[in-house]
């Protein structure tokens, strides 16, 4: 179970981290052309806390496991990301971008899975 869940972070860590990059890196107007028009529904500041969010969350889902200091972060940023995706969910509902739910629906039960295996399956010691 250890090393599945290790895997599902090293997956999750890789997803957020390009997605939180892009949101910090890229103008809005690259954003829209990447990520479609929800980003219009959101100020430049809003889509940047969105990116650095994400970022600290892919942070938080390996490296306080990995270095062994406040190991409990990493299930509190799981719970975070599963947050996230779904305030995502809600975006891309009203938009009727059924495809981009499904996304977010998987991401956020890979997140969740995460947080039950850290805190139930193969506890964090």
């Amino acid at each position: 179970m250890n090393v599945l869940l290790w895997i599902v972070q090293g997956l999750l860590t890789l997803m957020f981290l390009m997605a939180g990059a892009m949101k910090l890196s890229k103008s809005k107007k690259e954003l829209r052309e990447k990520l479609g028009g929800w980003v219009d529904q959101y100020t430049d500041i809003s889509i940047k806390l969105i990116g650095l969010a994400e970022l600290l969350g892919a942070v938080g889902l390996i490296l306080p496991m990995a270095i062994g200091v406040l190991p409990i972060l990493t299930p509190l940023a799981a719970i975070g990301l599963a947050m996230t995706m779904v305030g995502a969910m809600k975006v891309h509902y009203e938009r009727k971008e059924k495809s981009k739910v499904i996304t977010n629906i998987v991401l956020m039960l890979l997140a969740v899975f995460v947080v039950i295996g850290r805190l139930y399956l193969a506890p964090i010691v």
